[in-house]
């Protein structure tokens, strides 16, 4: 009789790891994947390349008119833009410390598509402006599409695309030259923000 009382801690201890390891499977199974393999790789080093491309765009738009127009201090033209009322794009959702991956997609989607409607405001800048303020307006609008294709893929598009609010009214050359420097600058804070969380979510 002595030997079956001898084996009853090791099936109790046998018992026990099975149930834990049944645990620790459930936990794993429950989890969702981090966030970097939600997505491909060759959509994430895409966005990286948008990313750096429309940077080089807007720092153009900067750069023209600093020399053209001697626009060259968006910290001087914060009050002009907020009595415009050209509104900023939230990213806080794409912060590595505190990622979430649909809404870092949703957010990033809005304010790409924010600024399509913003950079479509200041259509007739000036004439030497225009094919920069063009090529930079068709990136932004490739990169919203890209990351709205993505969302689709994922299953967490929303049904219907969003529709574009009330956009700043520039009354004068000198509104729209002005609104472009803030545009920008704002566009390249953005930027900033999403290839930080971008260049996160590619890590291996």
């Amino acid at each position: 009789m002595a030997e079956p009382s001898a084996q009853s801690p090791m099936k109790l201890m046998a018992l026990q790891l099975l149930l834990w390891h049944s645990a620790l499977w459930t936990v794993h199974e429950a989890t969702p994947l981090g966030p970097a393999r939600s997505l491909p790789q060759s959509f994430l080093l895409k966005c990286l390349e948008q990313v750096r491309k429309i940077q080089a765009d807007g720092a153009e738009l900067q750069e023209r008119l600093c020399a053209t127009h001697k626009l060259c201090h968006p910290e001087e033209l914060v009050l002009l833009g907020h009595s415009l009322g050209i509104p900023q794009a939230p990213l806080s959702s794409c912060s590595s410390q505190s990622l979430q991956l649909t809404s870092c997609l949703d957010q990033l989607h809005g304010g790409l598509f924010l600024y399509q409607g913003l950079l479509q405001a200041l259509a007739g800048i000036s004439p030497e402006l225009a094919p920069t303020l063009d090529t930079l307006q068709l990136d932004v609008t490739d990169f919203a599409t890209n990351i709205w294709l993505q969302m689709e893929d994922l299953g967490v598009a929303p049904a219907v695309q969003p529709t574009q609010g009330t956009m700043p009214t520039f009354t004068s050359a000198f509104q729209r030259r002005a609104g472009g420097v803030l545009v920008a600058s704002q566009l390249q804070r953005f930027l900033g923000l999403a290839y930080r969380g971008l260049r996160y979510l590619a890590e291996p």
